[in-house]
């Protein structure tokens, strides 16, 4: 028997089932598993995520560059 189930995936090392709903069923998309936890009206559900971020927040564009251009570095070679 599962003895850990939730937001934080099911500890069993089985990645298939990490997005079990309280429901029991297993969600495919991050945000349909995050609103199945949802405490309903004390948040608005959530969105699925967009497709490029980048477009969505457009005014963090530049720092986000500026962070990978870092990971990207001759450090992380």
């Amino acid at each position: 028997a599962r003895q850990v189930r939730g937001l934080c995936g099911t500890y069993n090392w089985d990645q298939q089932d990490e997005f079990t709903t309280p429901a029991g069923d297993v969600e495919t998309g991050v945000a349909a598993f995050a609103n199945a936890y949802r405490a309903a009206g004390d948040c608005p559900a959530l969105a699925p995520l967009p497709l490029q971020p980048c477009d969505a927040f457009a005014g963090r564009r530049e720092l986000a560059e500026a962070a990978c251009a870092v990971l990207r570095g001759p450090a992380f070679q």
